[in-house]
């Protein structure tokens, strides 16, 4: 018998640890949503939850054994956002907010890169948990998810957020996305192998 509450409440801890700067990103599709009409809503929910799904699958998959990854390389799905920002920084014009994901698969893409850091985290708890808990853990995630795209639709309506999305949207969107990319190359140890294979 799992202790379901104890199960649930781990599970919570552990996705609000690893999704919390989903919150930013989703945000931002958010006001682009509302000021340019892409990605549309339905897309952005869509792809968080095909990309936390893809993170959780392949966080199991690893975790039985099926499948090695070598952890430093995984970082280089940072180019991913550092690539949307360079392309909308140079595509946008003065007035408008850039569009960096136009649909479902940009803003999984986004996530999964954003995210790659977290299969470090899945993999342990995944591999420790038995079926039942793993399946609540899924559950939770999946009820996350949608409080994560509400909280992030809401600041996204929020006036403040899209004043200053719509003032300094034309750089700061895609300045986000390129420091974002930045942070995942870094804090995952690539740019260090890199050198190391140099050398």
């Amino acid at each position: 018998m799992i202790d379901l509450f104890g199960t649930a409440a781990g599970a919570a801890v552990v996705f609000a640890a690893t999704d919390i700067d989903d919150i930013v990103i989703l945000t931002l599709f958010f006001v682009a949503a509302r000021t340019t009409g892409r990605p549309r809503t339905w897309q952005i929910v869509a792809g968080q939850y095909l990309g936390i799904g893809a993170l959780a699958l392949a966080s199991a998959v690893v975790a039985a054994g099926l499948l090695v990854v070598p952890d430093p390389w995984t970082g280089l799905l940072g180019l991913l956002p550092i690539a949307l920002g360079v392309r909308a920084l140079l595509d946008s014009d003065d007035d408008e907010t850039p569009t960096v994901v136009t649909g479902t698969v940009g803003v999984a893409g986004v996530t999964i890169a954003n995210g790659a850091d977290n299969v470090a985290v899945y993999v342990p708890v995944f591999r420790a948990l038995g079926p039942a808990d793993s399946a609540v853990f899924l559950l939770v995630f999946g009820g996350l998810i949608a409080l994560w795209c509400a909280a992030a639709a809401w600041l996204g309506r929020h006036p403040r957020v899209v004043r200053v999305v719509e003032r300094a949207g034309h750089w700061l969107v895609p300045a986000i996305f390129v420091a974002i990319g930045v942070v995942i190359l870094v804090t995952s140890g690539v740019v260090g192998h890199l050198f190391d294979l140099l050398h």
